[in-house]
């Protein structure tokens, strides 16, 4: 049987807002795309191509934030030596994205921008992330998850027992504490490892009949921090912006 595909023609979606959408594979013929905002982050991570007028934009795209971030090109890192400079390199630019939103007018941190994570739950959402790939999936920590973390939408009823995170607001201090703790372990644990230890399998968190090696683990690690820096950043950037207005 054929599958019915959805086709808009002469369809008016201007200032339209698609969100965890599949729009692979999804063709546009004759299209305005004036000031069109596209965030697939997840098409770095594999061979898919997108074309604009013929062309694969995606190298483009990779060249140009691994220029905007400097050390991103390093988070596929292999050796002991490598991923402590490539965690090295994240953890100085977050630094300095925290001092920013010191900075910045009381409460900016809680802002959230068209209905993303704000500043602070970003921070919360990594210590889930850290609590994921390295206590849980790495270290084989049997209860992982610190109360503060904020889950993955796709995730929110499965994977995990949701019960262990709170509904309550945590202060930003304690976010500010629990991430530093988060970041030291990512810190300590890749100064000790070993090339041996990077290849030792572990079971993946979201599918346990597979397996991916310690090293993948602390790569899924590295591309939490770096797209998420990239949406705090964008986020911090539209605050400033509206506070000058």
């Amino acid at each position: 049987m054929t599958e019915t595909r959805p086709e808009f023609v002469d369809a008016d979606l201007r200032g339209a807002r698609f969100v965890r959408t599949d729009l692979s594979r999804a063709v546009l013929r004759a299209v305005e795309v004036d000031d069109a905002d596209i965030d697939a982050p997840w098409l770095m991570n594999g061979d898919a191509a997108l074309l604009v007028n013929g062309v694969d934009v995606v190298p483009f795209v990779e060249a140009e934030l691994n220029r905007r971030f400097p050390g991103r090109a390093d988070r596929r890192a292999g050796t002991p030596e490598e991923l402590a400079a490539a965690w090295a390199a994240v953890e100085d630019a977050w630094a300095a994205a925290v001092d920013r939103a010191a900075t910045m007018p009381d409460g900016s941190v809680d802002v959230r921008v068209d209905g993303e994570w704000s500043f602070a739950e970003t921070l919360r959402h990594l210590v889930m992330a850290t609590d994921t790939w390295l206590r849980g999936a790495v270290l084989g920590v049997d209860r992982p998850y610190h109360p503060i973390g904020v889950p993955n939408a796709e995730y929110a009823t499965d994977g995990y027992d949701t019960s262990v995170f709170t509904d309550e607001q945590p202060s930003y201090d304690e976010v500010l504490a629990v991430r530093a703790e988060r970041v030291a372990m990512v810190r300590e644990f890749v100064a000790a490892a070993t090339p041996d230890l990077l290849d030792e399998p572990r079971p993946n968190p979201w599918a346990p009949d597979r397996t991916e090696s310690v090293r993948a683990c602390l790569h899924v690690v590295l591309e939490e921090e770096w797209e998420h820096l990239r949406y705090a950043l964008r986020d911090l950037d539209a605050i400033a912006v509206e506070n000058t207005v």
